[in-house]
């Protein structure tokens, strides 16, 4: 059993981060309601949809956003108060040491940072599937950014396909194109006045269809006219949507599936995904660190009191949000390497720690 401090320290960490969480999930949900409350009346969408589907959805979103800031704000309010009081003067003056002191902070922040871990690999990914879907479909309607005309794709690193149109209400493709390559050379042709999706495995039927193979100066025609082929193609209809939040739609398996297959495509544009990726075990670290920093900053007894280190932890909040932010956007323009830009802020706050602690009143 936990000694009777740590059980202490735990209960106000705890109570006090959840605290926080539902008072900030609830200005969040109204203010989002507000905005949103015409376009609910205007369209079909019923109350299931809003209550049971969205909301959920957004509040596990905006849990996911924030829970590091609010573990900050937590420990420095609950910390603040009991150095106020003279609490933490007093568990230093019966022997206990500023580190035995982290202890049950590090224990709540483990806590904590587990269920964050657990919530953005698979819990939020899939309210965000949810709360998307809805808004795509009664508030946001126009937000697929998916192209549908000349369309060039890669399906693997010498096969490329062309489409002149595609119509995404039957995932039918008008005037398709196939091409393989060997060693740089055109090596296949298919054409096709249509294709249409018939159904997994990847399989698509094409009509009125003309096949070419070269092989040197050789050449093989096949002409379809009035005919039709199936065949499998490494294409879905999904190829054909583009959401921008779309990778957070994707639990941490589908993200990586999903990143595999486009670089087996020779496809480069994978970034957004990736940092998707590595973001969701980097923030659960970030917990620790501002548990650390927030413990460093309020166990002083100072003027000023609860508000100068609420202030003091808002700052370093912010500061943390921005670099993170301009991390993101270095990694985004291939300036440095995704994983370095995500784990960058961590990497300088956790120095910040260990400088604050170093400094902390023992």
């Amino acid at each position: 059993m936990l000694p009777k401090l740590d059980r202490y320290i735990i209960k106000k960490f705890m109570s006090t981060f959840f605290f926080a969480v539902l008072i900030f999930t609830m200005i969040s949900v109204i203010i989002d309601f507000s905005e949103k409350v015409e376009k609910f009346i205007e369209s079909d969408i019923t109350r299931r949809e809003i209550f049971l589907e969205y909301y959920p959805g957004f509040i596990g979103y905006i849990g996911g956003l924030l829970w590091p800031l609010y573990t900050l704000i937590a420990v420095i309010f609950f910390t603040s108060r009991m150095a106020s009081n003279s609490e933490i003067i007093s568990i230093f003056n019966a022997g206990v040491s500023f580190r035995r002191l982290m202890r049950p902070y590090m224990i709540s922040a483990s806590i904590i940072a587990i269920m964050h871990l657990i919530g953005n690999h698979y819990l939020i990914p899939l309210g965000n599937k949810l709360r998307l879907d809805v808004e795509h479909a009664y508030i946001w309607t126009t937000n697929d950014k998916g192209k549908t005309q000349d369309v060039h794709m890669f399906l693997s690193p010498d096969s490329k396909v062309y489409i002149n149109y595609y119509r995404k209400r039957d995932s039918t493709a008008r005037k398709f194109r196939l091409e393989n390559f060997k060693n740089n050379e055109l090596v296949y042709l298919l054409k096709a006045n249509t294709a249409e999706w018939v159904g997994p495995p990847d399989k698509w039927r094409l009509r009125n269809y003309e096949e070419r193979t070269f092989d040197g100066r050789k050449e093989s025609l096949i002409i379809g006219k009035g005919k039709q082929k199936d065949t499998t193609l490494n294409l879905t209809p999904a190829d054909f949507v583009d959401y921008k939040e779309q990778h957070t739609m994707m639990t941490s398996a589908e993200l990586s599936e999903y990143i595999s297959k486009q670089k087996q495509r020779g496809v480069g544009n994978t970034k957004k995904y990736e940092i998707e990726y590595h973001r969701r075990s980097a923030e659960p670290f970030t917990i620790f660190i501002l548990t650390i920093i927030g413990m460093a900053v309020a166990a002083r007894k100072v003027r000023g009191g609860i508000g100068l280190h609420l202030a003091i932890g808002v700052g370093i909040g912010a500061m943390f949000i921005f670099l993170s932010r301009f991390a993101v956007v270095f990694a985004t323009g291939q300036v440095i390497p995704t994983i370095v830009g995500i784990w960058f802020p961590n990497a300088m706050f956790s120095l910040v720690a260990l400088y604050l602690v170093a400094k902390a009143q023992k």
